[in-house]
């Protein structure tokens, strides 16, 4: 059914209950349109000057208005309560278990570009600390941590994660709100300053998608878009090892 409403390639699990409130919430809006506009128009009809000669002060005498005005709020709690809130509440509190083995990335906007952070073999991130931050060195990498040896760092808006499997990215960003936007994972969440906020999707088709700032974050603003990969297992696991980690001098910051 999605195909007919002319929405953009869905690459996501949770994509298609996102679809779904959007034609679901856009019918609504389609009946109402029609249906006010029907009604105005039976209005210029009924009480044009040619059929009504004297002014009728009293106005409408039946309640066919509220009943259409309460069938509206009906309908619309039903979409907020029988889908959104709970697709929501997905979303915010059932995040994959560690023995679902979901793929963990870090993602930092920065004007203007993307920068993808991984964890090594170890499965740990190495620590950040705020006293390192310098123009050198950003995102304040200990790199005396044995934990960051083996992170990988990738500053060319480039994200890759492997298909049909959890992934979970927290998004940040260096200095000024961005916004991670992939149109085909149904995902959009603000980059801001000081905070990581995680979320969770898992992606379902192979691909390379388009990575927009839906945030207007300064001058090259333009600039600031990447590349969103969905690979194979296979593919993914050759991505990683082909990136130069940490320890081997990966960081450039340029």
């Amino acid at each position: 059914m999605m195909k007919y409403f002319g929405l953009p390639v869905l690459a996501s699990k949770h994509g298609a209950d996102v679809d779904r409130m959007v034609i679901y919430l856009h019918l609504i809006m389609a009946l109402l349109f029609i249906g006010w506009g029907v009604y105005f128009v039976y209005t210029l009809w009924r009480f044009n000057e040619t059929r009504v000669k004297k002014a009728d002060y009293v106005g409408a005498r039946t309640h066919a208005s509220t009943y259409v005005e309460v069938a509206v709020a009906v309908a619309e709690m039903v979409l907020l309560f029988a889908m959104a809130v709970p697709l929501w509440a997905n979303a915010a509190d059932e995040f994959p278990k560690p023995e679902d083995n979901p793929t963990v990335v870090r993602i930092i906007g920065r004007q203007f570009n993307w920068i993808g952070r991984y964890p090594g073999a170890d499965g740990k991130f190495g620590a950040n600390k705020l006293e390192l931050v310098g123009s050198d060195n950003p995102l304040g990498l200990d790199k005396t941590d044995p934990a960051a040896k083996d992170d990988i760092i990738v500053e060319s808006s480039e994200i890759a994660v492997p298909v049909n499997r959890p992934v979970i990215a927290h998004i940040t960003s260096l200095d000024v709100i961005h916004s991670f936007k992939v149109v085909p994972i149904r995902m959009t969440q603000d980059a801001t300053p000081g905070y990581s906020v995680p979320v969770h999707f898992i992606p379902t088709r192979t691909n390379t998608y388009q990575i927009q700032c839906s945030q207007l974050c300064g001058n090259g603003h333009y600039s600031m878009r990447g590349y969103f990969k969905v690979l194979s297992q296979e593919d993914f696991d050759a991505w990683i090892k082909s990136k130069p980690t940490v320890g081997a001098g990966a960081v450039s910051y340029e």
